[in-house]
């Protein structure tokens, strides 16, 4: 039995470090490369001008991930507070991150948005009908 939490706790942790990944490899796009796919979600989303939602969407995904990760603790207030923390951590060091990548700059706003996508996510996910679903997800994984 303790090789199959071991396997599931390898699993959750999987998922919170590919997350990360992407973000890391997407904070690693020149801003060349960044801007030869706007037109492209722009075809999809015509309103579109930037990739500005794009930390709320990629925060509100790693605040999942960080969810997903702490397991059935995470219903906790303190864990929700600790994941919102821990992606504004992660939103601060891609900042950092970007500010070495070509065509790229660090923006405080973009925290903001990490912040704001991190925090939607615990709020939306303490509605009872989504934590029903997610907690069937998150704790049979």
């Amino acid at each position: 039995m303790n090789q199959f939490k071991a396997v599931k706790n390898t699993i959750r942790v999987l998922v919170l470090a590919g997350w990360m990944l992407v973000i890391f490899l997407l904070s690693a796009q020149t801003g060349e490369e960044v801007n030869t796919f706007l037109p492209w979600f722009q075809k999809l989303f015509p309103a579109m001008q930037d990739f500005n939602w794009g930390h709320f969407v990629t925060y509100f995904v790693l605040a999942a991930a960080f969810d997903f990760g702490i397991g059935a603790r995470s219903e906790r207030i303190v864990w929700k507070l600790v994941i919102i923390a821990a992606c504004g951590l992660y939103g601060v060091t891609d900042e950092y991150h970007q500010s070495f990548v070509a065509g790229r700059s660090t923006d405080v706003q973009d925290i903001k948005h990490d912040l704001i996508g991190a925090f939607l996510w615990t709020v939306v996910i303490m509605l009872p009908p989504l934590l029903r679903i997610w907690r069937r997800i998150a704790l049979r994984a």
